[in-house]
């Protein structure tokens, strides 16, 4: 079992603190075994084995469990003495109002509680209510690239750049590394990754009248990544393609909820850097991981959205409050924000093309702050610094750096 130290990182920065550690990510992307992972390194610090309750709620032996009956096995289950207990609820939002028991194990100082959950609704305003200031969450998305490059093995003498386009190609769902890039295998694996998502974490607790609309708007929405588009004009395109019976916004907008509260879909909001504030209408949608893009449609001229899907990711990755950016006319692809930092970012695949190399470097220039500016790019030969103090690095350098 491979470590994902960024992750196991927080999980020991908050250890032992008054919070409740959550760790919320769309299905398979790793929670479960980044729990193990961090059990394990707790017993390597001598941590004892009865000091550590671990429960996953997908088995079977904890079926029908309500809050009552997993606050009353915590306790039955907890050791002699006064010493700290790890307690590890995985996925337990399938236990019916687990939020109370949660709540009444937080008041006993002896326990450091972790969660996992792969559906939005754990951090719901009812646990808020119960648990307002007292949880910390853990984002987790699938493999970055680096963790993509320790986790397989390649072939000798496989370049960096390659062993990239297998990234642009397979995504990193860490269950694929069994795969071992078998297109048949990786296409059952992703397959199921869908599947398991929409009938466990969107249809199954929520009020979804036609699955056939809700499909067609995850495959318009996976063709779409990196474009403008608005909730209006996706309704309006399904029902002029018959897709949808009626244009329904609220339906639309109610689906695309529900693939973001299963961490399926990220929506991005526009900012005018100009007027500094955002715009109320338009945004671009991205899909948490692109092999799970591609498995949905795959086209070899989505190369360069890929990418720009794989730099947004990794800027959240990073710690970075993302936002498209508008300068005037011009459009910026990440405004990315973090604390006192920020940096204005361009993706583009290829800058052999002079109009390509106007558009992404004018918008830039209009921008009048002496903030980072950065291309990202797969074409070696315009990489450094431009008489403008505009960065062009390589996309894999920059993911690797």
């Amino acid at each position: 079992m491979i470590v994902r130290p960024l992750y196991m990182q927080k999980l020991f920065d908050f250890k032992d603190n008054p919070f409740i550690k959550v760790i919320t990510g769309i299905r398979r992307c790793g929670k479960s075994s980044l729990l193990k992972t961090y059990i394990d390194e707790l017993k390597h610090q001598s941590v004892s084995e009865q000091d550590i309750l671990s429960m996953n709620f997908e088995d079977l032996q904890y079926d029908g469990m309500d809050y009552k009956a997993l606050n009353r096995f915590v306790l039955d289950h907890l050791p002699d003495g006064t010493g700290k207990v790890y307690v590890f609820l995985d996925e337990v939002q399938r236990v019916p109002q687990w939020e109370k028991a949660v709540n009444s194990l937080f008041l006993n100082e002896r326990l450091d509680i972790y969660l996992t959950g792969s559906n939005a609704y754990l951090l719901s305003s009812e646990l808020s209510t119960y648990l307002s200031g007292r949880f910390v969450e853990i984002k987790m998305l699938p493999l970055s690239f680096k963790e993509f490059l320790d986790f397989y093995t390649f072939p000798e003498g496989t370049g960096i750049r390659e062993k990239f386009a297998s990234y642009v190609k397979f995504g990193g769902m860490p269950s694929l590394v069994s795969c071992d890039f078998d297109e048949t295998k990786t296409k059952q694996v992703l397959e199921g990754i869908y599947n398991t998502v929409l009938m466990k974490d969107v249809l199954s607790k929520n009020d979804v009248k036609d699955v056939a609309v809700l499909q067609k708007l995850v495959l318009f929405l996976a063709d779409n990544i990196g474009n403008i588009t608005s909730v209006n004009k996706i309704t309006q395109i399904l029902a002029n393609e018959k897709s949808i019976p009626s244009a329904n916004n609220k339906l639309i907008e109610k689906y695309i909820t529900l693939l973001k509260n299963a961490f399926f879909i990220y929506p991005v909001g526009r900012y005018d850097v100009k007027g500094k504030g955002f715009l109320r209408s338009l945004e671009k949608y991205y899909v948490v991981d692109s092999g799970l893009k591609n498995f949905l449609v795959a086209k070899v001229s989505d190369t360069g959205r890929l990418i720009e899907n794989i730099v947004y990711f990794e800027l959240l990755r990073r710690g970075y409050t993302v936002s498209i950016g508008k300068v005037g006319d011009k459009e910026i692809d990440f405004i990315a924000s973090g604390g006192n930092d920020k940096k204005y970012i361009q993706v583009c695949e290829r800058l052999s093309d002079e109009t390509s190399r106007e558009r992404e470097f004018t918008a830039l220039k209009n921008v009048h702050d002496n903030f980072e500016k950065i291309v990202l790019t797969t074409d070696d030969l315009y990489t450094g610094v431009t008489e403008d103090g505009i960065k062009v690095v390589h996309v894999v350098n920059w993911l690797n750096g």
